[in-house]
């Protein structure tokens, strides 16, 4: 239990606690009769630890620029051993195995379970399979195409003129009238 007389605050032991603020400016602790504070017209309070900090925060200089602000440190990772205790007890996840779209648990778990030369073998026959595929298709297109060759020589070589080959639209700009 905490019984709290303005800034001093006594634990349940008895001991004296004080209460602190953070600066807005520099991120840095307020003790009790210490700071600047400032209230602006909508109401909104601001703590400063000095001079220099409520100076910086009238003249609108950022917080993140100046070296020795809390932001900065934050910003620049200056203060990683604190941080690095926190990322490792974050990282530790539990490993568990679920269904993927397309293939139930009992199936990964089966093909997990099997030899790897079976899979091998498997996987082969999966390749030989699709190359034979692939290969079919070709031989119908090459069948297709001779056989549209074949028609088209055909239709040309009875519609010929003598004088040559058909002669087309005349192309470029001959002049004339505008």
């Amino acid at each position: 239990m905490l019984i709290l007389l303005s800034c001093v605050v006594f634990d349940t032991d008895g001991a004296i606690v004080f209460r602190t603020e953070l600066c807005r400016f520099s991120g840095a602790k307020i003790y009790p009769g210490r700071g600047i504070r400032f209230v602006r017209g909508d109401s909104q309070v601001f703590l400063f630890v000095n001079s220099k900090c409520k100076r910086y925060f009238h003249n609108k200089l950022r917080p993140a620029k100046l070296c020795w602000t809390a932001v900065y440190r934050k910003q620049h990772k200056k203060d990683i051993s604190a941080e690095a205790v926190k990322k490792r007890r974050r990282a530790t996840k539990k490993p568990y195995s679920r269904s993927i779209v397309g293939a139930t648990l009992e199936v990964i778990q089966k093909k997990r379970a099997e030899k790897p030369e079976v899979r091998d073998a498997a996987r082969e026959a999966a390749l030989r399979e699709i190359k034979e595929r692939i290969k079919k298709t070709k031989d119908e297109k090459r069948a297709k195409k001779a056989e549209v060759v074949a028609k088209t020589s055909k239709a040309q070589g009875k519609g010929i003129p003598k004088g040559g080959a058909a002669k087309g639209p005349k192309l470029g700009g001959g002049g004339g009238k505008r």
